[in-house]
């Protein structure tokens, strides 16, 4: 993938020039009941929330060394839903005393003709996938636990196949600029399901 690493965050809402702070890592899928045990125990809503949401992700390419990403998103399995813009910022990864990645996050709600106006704009559809997953919530955090499917026929959310045998794990928040104390939280809660998953700040730059 040429764009960042997606954070699958359910398309139920969008908050506008925020933070999000992110820590992410991944469980067989073997493992998975285990982690969803242990989640039920330690989040507020013992039963999570199910989400399924098509994303597909856009390039526009200009003079600029890396070209300017946009993921547009809509709901499977919600009638109705509006569908999500939303842009990710370059992460903010030198300070050694942040527990988390953070970097600049724009979610916005939109009209469902939004790929037909990037497409106006000048963009071009790098690729698409599919999200099927599970979301818990405790206080300000957010965690997700979801798998990617990869669609065989462009634009047929229909025929799809895992991408692999394993499932992404996000713990994240969306907070103002400056509320660096929340990576203390995450990285406390994060503590809290090893050994199951081990939830890292990660560098999407190791991952080109």
């Amino acid at each position: 993938m040429e764009a960042p690493p997606v954070t699958m965050m359910p398309v139920t809402g969008g908050t506008i020039n925020m933070m999000e702070y992110l820590l992410q890592g991944s469980v067989l899928d073997h493992s998975l009941e285990s982690l969803i045990h242990r989640l039920r125990g330690l989040c507020d809503n013992m039963e999570p929330e199910t989400f399924l949401d098509h994303e597909m992700v856009f390039l526009l390419k200009g003079q600029q060394a890396s070209p300017f990403v946009l993921r547009a998103r809509r709901s499977m399995d919600r009638a109705g839903a509006p569908w999500h813009l939303r842009y990710l910022g370059q992460p903010e990864m030198g300070d050694k005393n942040r527990h988390a990645l953070v970097r600049n996050c724009v979610d916005i709600a939109t009209s469902e003709n939004l790929t037909d106006f990037l497409m106006e704009m000048g963009f071009r559809m790098d690729h698409e996938f599919v999200a099927k997953g599970h979301l818990f919530r405790k206080g300000i955090m957010k965690i997700v636990v979801y798998k990617i499917f990869r669609i065989l026929v462009p634009g047929n959310t229909d025929s799809t196949e895992a991408l692999s045998l394993s499932y992404l794990v996000e713990l994240s928040v969306v907070a103002p600029a400056g509320q660096d104390m929340v990576s203390d939280d995450m990285r406390n809660f994060a503590e809290q399901l090893k050994p199951l998953v081990h939830l890292e700040k990660i560098d999407p730059k190791r991952l080109m």
